[in-house]
């Protein structure tokens, strides 16, 4: 008779196999396998919002609703933006934001998803079609893959917080220009001032070229922590290039692990 661990470990595997890796050894109790995708280190920063979406089950928060009359504040100011205090405030003053053109071309503005006092942020570089139409980052396919990420180094995504460079979705999913960058980082700049993450995943070439102010490869930019603003930073493959390049995906697991340890090395109060 097959034990009900068998599930489990079949589970565990194909999590591994996704994320390249094709070795695994085990001890004997099973006990650990069963613990491996629900285990916490420490425990996260709960909200009232993120304690609601885990009694309710719900894997993505839900978006403040805004009426016309709240998001119809299209000219945000820096001023405005960097006034906001919290992240609910800072959303109801820039959901209606049209500093650059892509405001008028937009679906839903997609701010950002997960545990506003989260310890891990991950940043990509702009929203896709599906996020577009949801209004939450990172919700596609390769949303999907970036979840199976994070629970592979034992988060979910109700623990971290997810947001992007650009609020809304570049025609045909093109790289963000320089003035939509310019227009839309300070809304992230105060994200992240106010989530205050003791470590940045950079997802991708662009958002870590954008949040380090530099020119350099993907590669020289993995495997390294970097400085941004006195917070930890680390890049990693967008998971867009993972779908597109499985053979990546080795290299991704082994900056995932890469994050773990430093994470695990933090003395987070």
């Amino acid at each position: 008779m097959i034990s009900d661990d068998s599930g489990l470990l079949a589970a565990f595997v194909a999590q591994r196999m996704e994320m390249g890796e094709t070795e695994w050894y085990f001890k004997p109790d099973m006990a650990q396998v069963k613990n491996a995708g629900s285990a916490k280190p420490r425990p996260a920063h709960v909200t009232p919002s993120a304690a609601a979406a885990a009694r309710t089950g719900q894997e993505h928060p839900a978006v403040p609703e805004k009426d016309a009359g709240e998001c119809a504040r299209p000219d945000v100011s820096e001023e405005a933006i960097r006034a906001q205090s919290g992240l609910d405030e800072l959303y109801g003053a820039v959901c209606g934001c049209t500093r650059c053109g892509l405001g008028s071309l937009r679906k839903k503005f997609v701010f950002g998803d997960g545990n506003p006092d989260a310890d891990i942020m991950f940043i990509g570089e702009a929203p896709g079609a599906d996020e577009d139409a949801q209004g939450l980052p990172f919700v596609g396919r390769a949303g999907q893959l970036l979840t199976r990420m994070i629970e592979a180094i034992k988060f979910t995504r109700r623990e971290v917080y997810i947001g992007n460079i650009l609020k809304c979705r570049p025609p045909g999913n093109r790289d963000p220009k320089a003035d939509e960058i310019e227009m839309c980082e300070p809304i992230l700049i105060r994200q992240i001032e106010i989530i205050k993450p003791a470590i940045i995943c950079a997802l991708g070439r662009i958002a870590g070229q954008t949040l380090l102010r530099t020119n350099s490869t993907l590669g020289a930019l993995r495997g390294k922590v970097h400085d941004y603003h006195g917070v930890k930073l680390m890049v990693t493959y967008h998971p867009a290039a993972l779908l597109r390049n499985p053979n990546w995906k080795p290299g991704a697991w082994e900056d995932l692990k890469f994050l773990r340890r430093e994470y695990d090395g933090l003395e987070i109060v």
